[in-house]
């Protein structure tokens, strides 16, 4: 089956001038913003904890070998 004729039909239905882009609300930025901050402050905080006191990894439900593997999601920079 060809797929030209329902792509030719879907453009046609779309307004004039309006593109396919996605519009995204200041609040839902800030929201992911904020969860991107959130997971590297955790992040950051696991590797002091790894480091002080790694006997608290398991205290938090995590095994050595998962504490790792979030540690390494930092940035270069932070490791």
């Amino acid at each position: 089956m060809n797929n030209t004729l329902a792509s030719v039909r879907h453009q046609a239905a779309r307004p004039a001038g309006r593109t396919s882009r996605r519009h995204y609300s200041l609040a839902a930025l800030r929201g992911a913003i904020a969860a991107w901050r959130n997971r590297a402050r955790f992040r950051w905080e696991l590797k002091q904890m790894s480091l002080a006191n790694p006997h608290l990894i398991d205290d938090i439900g995590l095994t050595k070998r998962q504490a790792d593997a979030e540690i390494a999601k930092l940035p270069f920079w932070q490791r």
